[in-house]
């Protein structure tokens, strides 16, 4: 009986077919996962000295990407091997990766735990045409306030203690979406003066006792919000630190939120 696509009396064309795919399928699979190393590897362990952690498959070398404003980055960073600066924390047991405890100064602002910030780029988020992205409303009088919305401008920003923190100079939107991103908050003098920015999303404009809440943070922990560079303009890494700070305050702005309930 004739054997169609026969190679030999143990191998034919359709088991070729089918190697030939396993080949490239297991192909694949490490190429993407060492594609996928190039962000957030080698992880840093502290095995009585710093460890680089790569894993299998192994971190590729670096690769130059053009981003669509000219500039070039490399992925992975060499820096990434060069290794950061650990947080300035303690473990709470004794063995490694332990839950970190932030040592010395203001918590909030440590970068461990709820603090925790990423490495961004320390230039602004752009719309298509390379515009930033997020500015405030003085810079840009295509927008304004609805009229049916609360303008929070000149309302008091108030602590979760109800220290009153300053008052909200300007509002800062989002040119893609059309909507608020943060609220730029005067300083009391008592608290240094100068301008911070406060996360839409982490705080209650109320309208009806014309006052802005912050509900994670004291009213003297508004001072030390990490500042922006450029008065105008928030970059990527501003954005994380800002962030950062004021949602680490649900576990950090007070010694009683950080133990356990139970």
């Amino acid at each position: 009986m004739p054997q169609y696509g026969a190679i030999t009396h143990q191998i034919d064309a359709a088991q070729l077919v089918l190697y030939t795919f396993f080949i490239f399928f297991l192909g694949l699979i490490f190429y993407l996962r060492r594609e996928d190393k190039r962000e957030g590897y080698p992880l840093n362990a502290e095995r009585g000295g710093r460890v680089l952690v790569q894993g299998f498959p192994w971190i590729p070398k670096p690769k130059a990407f053009r981003l669509h404003d000219g500039r070039t980055v490399l992925r992975p960073r060499p820096e990434d091997f060069a290794g950061e600066a650990l947080p300035n924390a303690v473990g709470t047991a004794g063995f490694v990766a332990s839950a970190l405890e932030p040592v010395g100064g203001n918590p909030m602002a440590s970068g461990v735990g709820p603090a925790a910030y990423a490495q961004r780029a320390d230039v602004p988020d752009t719309v298509w045409e390379g515009d930033p992205k997020i500015v405030p409303l003085r810079v840009d009088a295509r927008y304004s306030i609805a009229t049916e919305d609360d303008d929070p401008r000149g309302y008091p920003v108030i602590g979760r203690d109800g220290v009153v923190a300053g008052t909200i100079s300007d509002v800062w939107i989002d040119r893609n979406e059309s909507q608020i991103r943060y609220l730029e908050v005067a300083l009391a003098p008592e608290l240094g003066g100068g301008h911070v920015l406060a996360p839409r999303t982490l705080v209650d404009i109320q309208g009806g006792r014309r006052r802005v809440q912050a509900w994670t943070l004291l009213g003297a922990q508004l001072a030390d919000v990490p500042k922006t560079k450029n008065p105008d303009l928030v970059t990527l890494f501003e954005e994380d630190r800002i962030m950062a700070y004021y949602g680490s305050g649900n576990l950090f702005s007070t010694p009683e939120r950080r133990d356990p309930w139970l």
